[in-house]
């Protein structure tokens, strides 16, 4: 003990004769003998010597309160996509679009249906061509406002009501075209697009392949093939129909893989969740374009 523990306690504070107070016992840290130090005589500096309170009885017993994950930064639309982290905010998209393309293909395959195998129907829709103008301006108009509008496709009801108009106008159209082919070569297309396009949603959702970063060569595939088919006015022949069609039909596919992984958004570029409306829109364009130039296929080879 040092010169300062040996000194006498004042006797007006309970002090007697200079004895210096023996060790502490060993301090035992067990989990079944954590027990207080015992008491010391007043003056005593044997207390400086025990580990601290959080060091002797262990760390808090209390679990540790972590923050809520903040929610997704609301949008215009309000959409409910908004309170899950951007994980479960991209997946919920890709189903809730893949869900309305679904519900777009269901109704326009059912119109192209009716106009194919009811020869009432299909008189009726010949001969009356300003409604399929009229549909054509519907969809031009309605269809440009969703696509350059990114405020207006996420603003609801509204954008659910553009996308109807959208399906409609466009299932009315298709089917117009569809009426003036015959029934074989239209139920061949509608197969053979559905598989296509099964194939291509499954293959963009599971390869590591970025199909998104190839944006600017599709586009100039895109302004080349518009070429192609407009010279082709001038020197038409069914062979050249059917390499156009295959041309289209090819390059529409492209364009299917890219928006799926915009839509997923699971590589480098990626739509905004709340354009869920947008991406389903892109999405059923394609689709529907893959149909018309695998119809055009078939029709040139009918020709033959």
């Amino acid at each position: 003990m040092t010169d300062i523990q040996k000194q006498p306690i004042p006797e007006e504070v309970g002090g007697g004769p200079s004895v210096a107070p023996a060790d502490p016992p060993p301090y035992q840290t067990g989990p079944d003998q954590m027990q207080p130090p015992p008491p010391y005589p007043y003056g005593s500096t044997v207390y400086s010597t025990y580990p601290p309170v959080a060091a002797a009885y262990g760390p808090d017993p209390t679990p540790p309160v972590y923050p809520a994950y903040p929610p997704y930064p609301p949008g215009q639309g309000g959409h409910v996509a908004d309170n899950l982290p951007p994980e479960g905010n991209m997946a919920y998209t890709g189903t809730s679009t893949h869900c309305v393309v679904t519900l777009q293909l269901l109704v326009t395959f059912s119109v192209v249906c009716v106009f194919t195998f009811s020869e009432t129907v299909k008189t009726a829709v010949q001969s009356n061509i300003w409604v399929y103008i009229s549909s054509y301006i519907i969809f031009m108009v309605v269809a440009m406002c969703l696509s350059v509008c990114s405020s207006f496709s996420r603003l609801h009801p509204w954008n659910l009501i553009s996308l109807q108009l959208v399906t409609l106008s466009l299932s009315y159209m298709v089917g117009t075209v569809a009426s003036f082919h015959n029934t074989t070569s239209v139920v061949i297309a509608m197969g053979a697009t559905l598989v296509i396009s099964f194939t291509i949603i499954i293959f963009s959702a599971q390869t590591r392949v970025d199909f998104t970063i190839c944006n600017g060569i599709i586009i100039i595939l895109a302004v080349d093939l518009l070429m192609f088919g407009f010279f082709s006015i001038f020197y038409y022949s069914s062979m050249l129909q059917i390499l156009y069609g295959c041309l289209g039909a090819l390059l529409y596919s492209l364009f299917l893989a890219v928006d799926c992984q915009l839509v997923m958004g699971r590589e480098k570029y990626s739509l905004n969740p709340e354009e869920y409306v947008f991406g389903a829109l892109i999405i059923y364009l394609d689709i529907i374009m893959i149909f018309l130039y695998i119809l055009m296929i078939l029709g040139g080879s009918s020709n033959n």
